[in-house]
């Protein structure tokens, strides 16, 4: 068995399962069995970004667990950061 976290968070909320898995455990698998869409349903666990300690995972149906692993849930990306760095430099200009 290894132990690792599943992290979850909002701007007001968030949410650390420490659990243990078996050695052969996926990173989706992981998260599947911490049950984390009981305290957030809103996760769809077949379209969301996985990462482990900030880094962006590519193959989280593939990539197999390591003992002390935190697995992140990352939220979309409700503006493009390009096109909100535009948008305040277009209001910054405006003011002047």
């Amino acid at each position: 068995m290894v132990e690792v976290e599943v992290a979850y968070a909002l701007p007001h909320q968030q949410k650390i399962i420490r659990l243990q898995v078996p050695a052969q455990t996926t990173l989706y698998q992981a998260i599947r069995l911490s049950k984390i869409t009981a305290y957030f349903p809103e996760i769809d666990i077949d379209k969301i970004s996985v990462g482990v300690f900030s880094k962006l995972e590519k193959s989280p149906d593939t990539r197999l667990v390591q003992a002390g692993d935190r697995i992140e849930i990352y939220r979309p990306l409700l503006v493009d950061p390009k096109e909100a760095r535009k948008a305040r430099a277009a209001k910054l200009q405006e003011s002047k």
